[in-house]
């Protein structure tokens, strides 16, 4: 299977975890995009019956597309599933994500949730995080300081995320900087706690202790991986 198939069969069984009167967070990413057509589906075709909080702007319009009711999580009391992708994941379920730049809504409604299913395909697996660049949300104001002051704690070269050459703004009207540290994230709860005591650090890309399922696609087929209590 091709890699945008494995997405979606990864994508689609991670609706197993959705039930009608529930309230769902919605992930952003291309492969929770699968999620969130086939949730659509259930909901003209089978009379699925939920409320859907999404993390962000283009995720909002997917579900409206598809007809997914939506709610401000402001009015609810809490979710009581989210499903969204990562960019990476370590054998304690550790999360790298941001790859999308909406690491910040994300964080809000994973914590907002009583179960966070993570959809991925065997290549967002790791020994330990870091590989991937780690996305971190800044403050516009001063941001190159910012970026320095990141450098200095991570011991590695940051690069603030452009789009078509020019700064990438979030959906919260901030900016992103991708942390290349290599695959040397061991310990990413101290990583994150380093992070936010900087000023200018809005939220980091560090999801910890947060994923307790993974619904992972590789070429075998699709497993479903449960954090170890």
């Amino acid at each position: 299977m091709d890699v945008e198939a494995l997405k979606k069969e990864a994508g689609e069984a991670a609706c197993a975890y959705v039930r009608s009167g529930m309230k769902v967070g919605l992930g952003t990413g291309s492969t929770v995009k699968y999620t969130i057509l086939e949730l659509g589906r259930r909901v003209r075709e089978e009379g699925l019956d939920i409320v859907g909080v999404p993390t962000s702007i283009a995720t909002k319009t997917l579900a409206v597309e598809v007809g997914i009711p939506l709610a401000d999580l402001d009015d609810l009391p809490g979710l009581d599933v989210v499903i969204d992708g990562t960019d990476e994941f370590d054998p304690s379920f550790q999360l790298i994500k941001g790859g999308g730049a909406a690491l910040l809504r994300e964080k809000v409604v994973a914590q907002a949730s009583k179960r966070m299913v993570v959809v991925a395909d065997d290549r967002k697996r790791v020994d330990v995080l870091g590989a991937f660049p780690l996305p971190i949300e800044i403050t516009p104001f001063s941001h190159n300081t910012t970026r320095r002051s990141i450098e200095s704690v991570l011991e590695c070269k940051v690069v603030m995320r452009e789009d078509s050459g020019v700064l990438l703004q979030t959906d919260n009207g901030n900016l992103i900087a991708d942390a290349h540290t290599g695959a040397s994230i061991t310990d990413p709860e101290a990583t994150e706690t380093a992070l936010l005591a900087l000023a200018g650090v809005v939220q980091v890309g560090l999801f910890n202790n947060m994923c307790d399922v993974v619904v992972l696609a590789s070429s075998s087929g699709v497993k479903t991986l449960e954090k170890k209590v």
